[in-house]
């Protein structure tokens, strides 16, 4: 994998002109540039390099936007109003294997794992050295752990098969590479199957809870990687492998040590959850962008008002006239001239979550200032709901979806929720979609439920689409041609090019 692992020679640096900011691919120095070997030679270098480690996940190349942007753009809740092609390949499926997006995800996956790798492989070396921190050595080797599952599920759904879909198992699919240790200059590597992948995800997730219980201390803070939050990400993984019992007992996990037991019910309180630079309280996770590190004109925040997407008709479809979600909902035309009704062909975001305090871009609020919520409380109460329904806890699964149901003020009991396996897990499907909007989810729920969408919105307000009834599971995204191309092991999936939705 050339374009990852291997150093760059003095001087050599290599751009890619997708890139357009002269960002070297031919190099794993973990932190402004700075050598590994000077940098991973004490403790507290290492907690620099982890550092490192979480600035490469936060960059808009993976989840400050592109890895996570993917999973709702290439779905049926999403519109672009057709004024800006930014990102729009992966909306309307014309991608091709030279598509940067996918150049992007692919380079920034592998270097929050390799930067994960060189701290976890330190951290042991050093521990001997170092008693006095073995602490904070054990806590850092935790949290790169997290961020090392973390990247490699991404990259795993991103590049392979969905594992599970509706029952049938495509664990022999072929995944992405595992890097479980740094890889050497010049050595060839392999694609695992999508089921090894899970298997080193779930290990690392393990080993994350192990290292924090030597650690015995972690930060509170969503920023990183906390107990809660790895817990979170294990009940994700665990719900996709339809493995119901573990995703149920790591969702219930991660909300008893975040001390979350109910959410936000009225329009004030939703809004605040988005008002101020993480003020969502419910959040697990998150990225710590802000005023003085984001993205700009690469933020999701820009994504979703300057750069044309915001909620599908079809989306605003599934939200009740007194649901609080539709709170931060704000459109206006390119102009800036504000409408409070969606009745416009070409409708402007106003940014949603990432509408930094107004909701919208018009009156004040910066929406590139925003952050990015990784792993949420909401997800943890549906996550619940559907493991409990598919374990055939009808009581239990009703319990947990109110909570987070009860965002339309409309429902109050479980008696206003719908009764019945099927009829609760139609619901399911569509609160995910209500709740987790523009946190990247949609794609990945539609392919393992094993649904066909319509694709590729246009003549807003009304419900139209380009593309009908696609088979979502089979949709496969091609590793990037520059990465097969560099020779060093990586084999392109065969037939994806026939698994775009047509």
């Amino acid at each position: 994998m050339k374009n990852i692992f291997i150093k760059a020679m003095a001087g050599l640096m290599l751009t890619v002109s997708s890139t357009g900011c002269g960002d070297k691919f031919l190099d794993t120095d973990i932190y402004d540039g700075t050598d590994n070997e000077t940098l991973l030679a004490t403790p507290d270098g290492v907690g620099v390099a982890l550092n490192g480690a979480y600035y490469r996940l936060s960059q808009y190349y993976f989840a400050g936007n592109y890895a996570t942007t993917l999973g709702d753009l290439s779905s049926d809740i999403i519109y672009w109003n057709g004024d800006n092609n930014h990102q729009n390949a992966s909306y309307e499926f014309n991608y091709l294997d030279t598509y940067y997006g996918f150049q992007y995800i692919w380079v920034y996956g592998y270097k929050v794992i390799d930067n994960a790798a060189r701290v976890i492989q330190r951290a042991d070396e050093l521990m001997p050295s170092f008693p006095e921190y073995e602490s904070d050595l054990y806590r850092y080797k935790a949290e790169a752990y997290a961020l090392r599952a973390y990247a490699m599920f991404v990259l795993t759904n991103t590049f392979g098969h969905q594992v599970k879909v509706n029952g049938q198992d495509f664990s022999n699919e072929l995944g992405v590479a595992i890097v479980d240790t740094p890889v050497p200059e010049f050595q060839a590597v392999k694609r695992s199957s999508v089921g090894e992948c899970y298997t080193q995800i779930l290990n690392d997730l393990n080993a994350s809870i192990a290292a924090f219980d030597a650690a015995d201390q972690y930060s509170r803070s969503g920023e990183v990687f906390t107990p809660a939050s790895v817990y979170g990400l294990m009940a994700r993984v665990k719900l996709y492998l339809e493995d119901y019992e573990g995703a149920l007992d790591a969702a219930t996990e991660a909300l008893d040590l975040a001390g979350i037991t109910e959410l936000a019910t009225t329009a004030s309180a939703y809004e605040n959850l988005y008002a101020t630079t993480w003020s969502n309280k419910e959040s697990l996770f998150y990225l710590a962008l802000d005023t003085k590190t984001n993205w700009s004109a690469n933020s999701c925040g820009t994504l979703y008002t300057t750069y044309c997407y915001g909620p599908s008709p079809y989306l605003i479809s599934l939200y009740g006239d007194e649901d609080v979600r539709t709170s931060i909902m704000y459109w206006t035309d390119e102009d800036g001239t504000s409408y409070d009704d969606y009745g416009a062909t070409v409708p402007w975001y106003g940014g949603g979550k990432f509408g930094q305090g107004s909701f919208n871009a018009v009156e004040g609020g910066n929406p590139a200032c925003q952050t990015n919520y990784l792993i949420n409380a909401p997800e943890m109460f549906l996550i619940q709901a559907e493991a409990n329904i598919q374990l055939n806890n009808e009581t239990d699964a009703k319990d947990a979806l109110l909570t987070v149901a009860m965002r339309d003020n409309a429902i109050t009991s479980v008696a206003d929720l719908p009764s019945g396996k099927a009829a609760i897990m139609d619901f399911i499907r569509d609160e995910r979609a209500r709740e987790l909007f523009q946190e990247g989810h949609r794609l990945w729920d539609l392919r393992r439920w094993g649904k066909t969408a319509n694709l590729y919105a246009y003549d807003a307000p009304a419900i139209e689409y380009e593309i009908e009834d696609a088979n979502m599971s089979d949709i496969i995204f091609p590793i990037p041609q520059s990465e097969i191309n560099a020779g060093y092991g990586i084999v392109q999936t065969p037939g994806w090019a026939a698994t775009r939705p047509q």
